[in-house]
């Protein structure tokens, strides 16, 4: 399909305000201001656009829960805090096309009648951060936002707030609290942020992706829009491919293509012609899957249907020569280290399994090493603030599950069985 989220990026001044004008950039700005908010919101509900965040859930309907909502001022934030090991997929749209972001908030902010948004973005994209306040300096300068949009009547202000480095902050209510000064760790659900977010007010939290295919939206309707991909998560999709593939890299695809053509078609196979052994899916949290599940389209309806979840769309493909013990131990240091601590099940749990995980990949495991792990990952599952206690727990009872027989034989041989 032709790129949509990716237009243009090959052009080496794609984040310039003025290449942006030059493919048609804020045209679709221009085309709902003056329009009956109520009709955006319509339109995005036709598109059948889901959040691309990791989640899936459909944007009008967290629109229009916002929009109900009386109280002043809204908000709509973006998040911009791209965590997720394997996940790089929004990084091109805020260092390359940042004003297709720009846009699609402003169109929004508007639907939603929400005067101010923020855009938080993770500390380590320092580069991002440049491009995107150059990007609103441009916007404000033309008139792209402001007091008076176009001459409009239209209000909405925009700036970029950087994070500290914090993988829990991509969960949006972790991520309100950061924004307000505090400490980055998740609230207790409901309220929820549409109706208490930042500030007390009515919220919307999108991600990169998803709110950069607001202008498309508009540009051909949301009637058009979900005839693209999958039926039942329409649109255009970005899939970010890394590990043992001849041609790793961030591809712009319908959603709803299978993991086989994404690995065989688009990225030229597993490197060296090996065989393949594992598959993350959609990010570190994402359940791992065997080769003979790579049939299933990406999409969120379709994935859970083949034991995994689309998650951010991270693929990281594993060949014949990776230890997925040591992967999994890989996973829990993230998690472990990540854990805002919070809540006990996260906090121990995820430094427990670490630690079990260490002896075994280590060569140190014990007889029934394997069942007290499932033992913890069982008794964390479902009993945290946030999914990253669940995403730990998931990743130990997946690996072990798929590969029992790899776990077994460190603890018996004492070393690792792949050379």
């Amino acid at each position: 399909m032709e790129r949509v989220l990716l237009k243009n990026i090959q052009n080496p001044n794609s984040a310039d305000l003025g290449e942006y004008k030059k493919i048609g950039g804020y045209r679709s700005l221009q085309k709902v201001l003056g329009k009956d908010p109520k009709v955006i919101i319509d339109e995005v509900k036709k598109a059948g656009l889901r959040g691309r965040g990791g989640a899936g859930f459909p944007v009008a309907m967290k629109w229009t829960f916002a929009s109900a909502d009386p109280k002043f001022p809204k908000y709509l934030l973006c998040n911009a805090d791209e965590g997720e090991p394997g996940t790089f997929k929004d990084r091109p749209i805020l260092e390359k096309n940042p004003h297709i972001l720009i846009e699609g908030m402003a169109i929004s902010g508007y639907a939603l009648n929400a005067e101010y948004g923020f855009i938080y973005l993770r500390g380590e994209y320092p580069a991002a951060k440049d491009i995107l306040n150059k990007a609103i300096r441009q916007a404000y300068d033309d008139n792209l936002l402001g007091d008076n949009i176009l001459g409009k009547g239209v209000k909405f202000h925009l700036a970029v707030h950087q994070g500290a480095g914090a993988y829990i902050c991509g969960e949006e209510t972790a991520l309100i609290e950061s924004l307000e000064g505090d400490k980055g760790q998740p609230r207790i659900k409901p309220p929820f942020p549409v109706n208490v977010g930042v500030f007390a007010k009515p919220t919307v939290v999108n991600n990169v992706e998803t709110l950069a295919n607001l202008p498309y939206i508009i540009e051909i309707g949301g009637e058009a829009y979900a005839k693209i991909g999958s039926p039942d998560c329409p649109g255009p999709k970005i899939y970010c491919v890394s590990g043992h593939v001849e041609r790793p890299g961030v591809y712009e695809l319908p959603m709803g293509t299978t993991l086989r053509e994404i690995i065989y078609t688009h990225c030229g196979g597993v490197k060296g012609g090996r065989k393949l052994k594992a598959v993350i899916p959609g990010g570190i949290s994402t359940p791992v899957l065997l080769p003979d599940k790579i049939d299933c389209p990406m999409d969120f309806v379709n994935m859970p249907k083949h034991g995994s979840m689309l998650g951010s769309g991270a693929v990281i493909v594993m060949d014949e020569s990776v230890c997925l013990v040591k992967v999994c131990y890989r996973a829990l240091k993230f998690f472990e280290h990540e854990s805002c601590g919070k809540c006990t099940p996260c906090r121990e749990g995820t430094g427990w399994l670490r630690s079990i995980l260490g002896r075994i990949e280590q060569g140190q495991g014990a007889e029934g090493d394997i069942d007290l792990m499932l033992s913890i990952a069982a008794n964390m599952a479902g009993k945290t603030f946030c999914p990253l206690g669940d995403g730990a727990a998931s990743v130990t009872q997946n690996f072990v599950r798929n590969f029992r027989a790899e776990f077994e034989e460190h603890i018996r041989a004492k070393a690792c069985p792949v050379k």
